[in-house]
């Protein structure tokens, strides 16, 4: 599986259409390099190679991770000339991202301590439970 089939993937059986399209959604900004370039994005329109030169990433990788954006329906491009220049599709993914960081504000360091999908757990380190419990 390439990287812009991971993004549409996702069903579980027996869920409806609407639940998939939401693991779907939330699956494509899971990536930490795809919510990087979302990000960016919502600062305003950027080329592979801003992308790259701002965030530290190879080129391949960005245009992997804006190919998955654009398969998804997030990300469009507008071509000029030979650059594409990218942009968010909606703008309601800004308040959607407006809305995770205020979840995440609000319930401390709870969603980072997570066993499952915590920074902890992606980097083998022991997650206190003492930690997670507060």
């Amino acid at each position: 599986m390439n990287q812009s089939d991971a993004c549409l993937t996702g069903s579980v059986a027996g869920t409806s259409s609407n639940l998939d399209a939401a693991v779907a959604l939330f699956h494509s900004l899971s990536d930490s390099a795809r919510l990087a370039i979302v990000r960016r994005l919502a600062d305003g329109e950027a080329r592979v190679v801003d992308l790259v030169g701002e965030l530290g990433l190879a080129q391949s990788t960005v245009s992997a991770h804006v190919a998955c954006l654009r398969d998804c329906g997030l990300v469009i491009g507008r071509p000029e000339g030979r650059q594409v220049f990218y942009s968010l599709t909606r703008p309601e993914l800004l308040d959607l991202l407006a809305s995770a960081e205020t979840l995440l504000a609000a319930t401390g360091n709870t969603v980072a301590l997570c066993p499952t999908y915590g920074t902890r757990s992606r980097t083998g380190a022991p997650v206190d439970t003492e930690d997670t419990r507060r």
